[in-house]
């Protein structure tokens, strides 16, 4: 896997005629003058021969794929269609099914023509949205019925810049229009707007050869996988930098989303998780040192974003973040306070707690052991020092010190669990089983591996649920899988995320690649990949799963199924599943967190089904008071429910204020006492048929 091609000299002649039509438009740019270096050159053609020897699928690059990474490209470029007009579509169509020989030959030249034409209108845009500023806020009519399309994606090519105009006009007034419902005056939207795109502008003079390079070899190599990736001389040094960014210091993990850097999923234990302040997809806007100035971080580039966020170890860092919450057309902000620090292997280590359920007129104590990774402390298991730091020696620890007291059951918590060492996996599945397969791993070439328990006796084999939801991956799902496939325990929760692909890194001349070369499978034959675990019994999701998860990510690889290892089982829970599924509907349909729950995800798909947005401010401010006063209801319903005063308004943000610590009790989470009841009556159940 990790041979090298030769660095040769690349001599390559792009034809004369294919670019005569693409000459600079009116005066000269800073970035009219970049081109690809040799280096480049020499990278672009490693990563076609590896992608064509080594990936997974092994798709052939022919017309077809070129079509693809010409409509990636664009897409990602100008996503929803407001930079480039139908005229420049029209020159760049000759090229649609050009660019697998493009790639093969190392022809970088059109992939940087498209580039720099985008730059080209990008700052055309700016330069017009700040003309528009300058005519003064006060100036702008919110009394009009007019309104702006905010999904674009499949929109026709405007057809000339007058219909760009037009179109930007609108933007521009939207975000005035959202600025001012937030509470901002005339001269702070004039002031933080033209800030933005004067400094939006000052960026695309920054612009270096090696981004352009980035963007159009991913916008290649992610029409294979989503997980497939080119990674940048100065990216590779952290690894994650470019869709799935890891952020030391905060410990979340971010991608670009348009204009905007977007919470992809948190880092167990880290400091962004702690502080309960922070959610999957909220956008971050602005970041600000300490007590310094907020710098509104709108249509930055991610790797600039990192750079602020990041810092010394004990130094804050201060977020402005749109909730995900918020209605598509409410820019409503909070300020958090973060302390950055590393997130500490102890951190993150399993914990344990018990609760008390009372359950059809008895009292049971179950034991909860919270999985927030699955980790290892590689340096001191390679060194020999028996004390080495593990997922399946901790939990160990923990169900013998539940044991001892005696619990009636195990629910093992893997919420927001996004993976780790598959050695972790694999050996913790084999506390509960007695000896067998625990994952495939089918590679490129067909083989399949099978990883193997052989410890021999389970450790525990008392009852047990586990509870996942969509932000439970990898490792997660290899584990879950695995006790759905043995019955070893109710999988409950919602389904997870579907990540079931396998990386590795491959150096190159310049930069790597980051190339997907194998699938997990379950020990049943099927694929953890796109599908996920579906649960046994399911719970409402506290995020839209079209949004978040491996099926929301676009070109990735299907769910399939291989020949499986395991021998068909009796499987316990089978004849019951009804029973505990109508128990569990009756018990929860009215309970406050359920509603709750269940309200707020439909109300966040009901919004997201918007696909224009009112510029009339009457009509805007009338929608944003019906969405708040839903989500006050919703506040107060559950409020009440657990005996707390009634808000008479929506929480907001004091910018000041430190965040509070989580006081959650394990007993007043409504997800993990519901598993402990399905549990029970599971039990129930099974010893009246015992009985009989």
């Amino acid at each position: 896997m990790k041979r090298f091609l030769p660095r040769t000299a690349l001599l390559f002649i792009l034809g004369a005629t294919a670019l005569s039509s693409f000459a600079a438009t009116s005066s000269p740019n800073v970035w009219d003058g970049l081109q690809p270096d040799r280096d480049q050159v020499i990278a672009s053609l490693n990563i076609v021969e590896l992608l064509k020897r080594h990936h997974y699928n092994k798709p052939p690059l022919n017309d077809d794929r070129s079509a693809k990474i010409y409509d990636s490209y664009l897409k990602t470029l100008d996503p929803a269609r407001m930079y480039f007009t139908a005229a420049d579509i029209d020159q760049f169509a000759p090229w649609r099914t050009q660019f697998d020989d493009f790639l093969k030959s190392g022809e970088l030249e059109p992939g940087f023509t498209i580039y720099k034409r985008h730059l080209d209108r990008l700052k055309e845009r700016l330069d017009f949205a700040l003309a528009v500023l300058g005519k003064g806020v006060d100036k702008i009519d919110f009394s009009t019925n007019e309104s702006l399309d905010i999904d674009r994606e499949k929109a026709p090519w405007a057809k000339n810049s007058a219909e760009l105009d037009e179109l930007w006009r609108k933007k521009v007034k939207d975000e005035v229009l959202r600025l001012k419902i937030a509470g901002k005056d005339n001269k702070a939207i004039q002031e933080q707007l033209t800030k933005r795109y004067k400094n939006q502008l000052m960026r695309l003079e920054q612009t270096r050869s090696e981004d352009i390079f980035q963007a159009y070899i991913n916008a290649f190599a992610q029409t294979y996988d989503p997980h497939t990736q080119y990674l940048s001389p100065d990216s590779a040094e952290n690894f994650d930098i470019n869709m799935s960014l890891s952020l030391e210091g905060i410990g979340a993990v971010l991608q670009s989303d348009n204009d905007y850097v977007k919470v992809v999923r948190l880092v167990p234990a880290g400091p962004a998780e702690k502080s309960k302040q922070i959610a999957t997809s909220d956008k971050i806007v602005g970041v600000a040192q300490g007590k310094g100035e907020m710098v509104d971080v709108i249509g930055w580039r991610l790797d600039e974003v990192v750079k602020l966020i990041r810092g010394p170890k004990g130094s804050q860092v201060r977020l402005e973040v749109i909730p995900a919450t918020n209605a598509p057309n409410d820019q409503t902000s909070k300020i958090v306070t973060i302390t950055r620090e590393a997130v500490k292997l102890e951190d993150q280590a399993a914990k344990k707690s018990e609760i008390t359920i009372d359950h059809e007129g008895k009292s049971y104590k179950l034991g909860v052991i919270d999985v927030p990774a699955f980790y290892l402390d590689f340096k001191a298991y390679r060194a020999g020092d028996p004390d080495y730091k593990s997922t399946t020696r901790d939990v160990k620890k923990l169900i013998g010190e539940l044991q001892k007291d005696k619990v009636d059951g195990i629910v093992i918590d893997l919420r927001n669990n996004g993976g780790g060492s598959l050695q972790e996996a694999t050996e913790l599945t084999g506390l509960f089983i007695d000896q067998g397969p625990t994952v495939l791993v089918r590679n490129s070439d067909g083989r399949v591996d099978v990883l193997n328990d052989d410890e021999g006796k389970a450790f525990y084999n008392g009852p047990m649920t586990v509870l996942v939801n969509r932000l439970s991956a990898s490792a997660s799902e290899i584990f879950a899988g695995a006790m759905q496939d043995y019955h070893r325990a109710l999988i409950v929760g919602g389904q997870t995320f579907g990540k079931g692909t396998v990386q590795t890194i491959q150096p190159l001349n310049h930069g790597e690649l980051k190339l997907t070369l194998a699938k997990f499978y379950r020990v049943s034959g099927q694929s953890t990949q796109h599908q996920g675990v579906i649960p046994d019994i399911s719970y409402p999701s506290i995020v839209d799963d079209k949004e978040i998860g491996e099926s929301a990510l676009p070109d990735s690889m299907p769910w399939d199924t291989i020949k499986p290892v395991l021998k068909a089982q009796a499987d316990p829970f089978k004849p019951f599943l009804d029973q505990l599924r109508t128990r569990h509907d009756a018990r929860t349909e009215n309970n406050a967190d359920f509603v709750y729950a269940r309200e707020r995800l439909a109300l966040a798909q009901e919004l997201m089904k918007e696909k224009t947005v009112s510029l009339n401010e009457a009509k805007r401010r009338a929608q944003q008071s019906s969405i708040e006063s839903r989500q006050l209801a919703m506040e107060n319903a559950l409020r009440k429910s657990k005996g707390q005063e009634p808000l008479k308004e929506l929480k907001k943000e004091d910018e000041s204020a430190l965040p509070e610590e989580d006081k959650t009790k394990p007993e007043d989470d409504a997800y993990l006492t519901e598993s402990g009841h399905i549990l029970i009556d599971y039990l129930n159940l099974d010893s009246q048929v015992a009985k009989h």
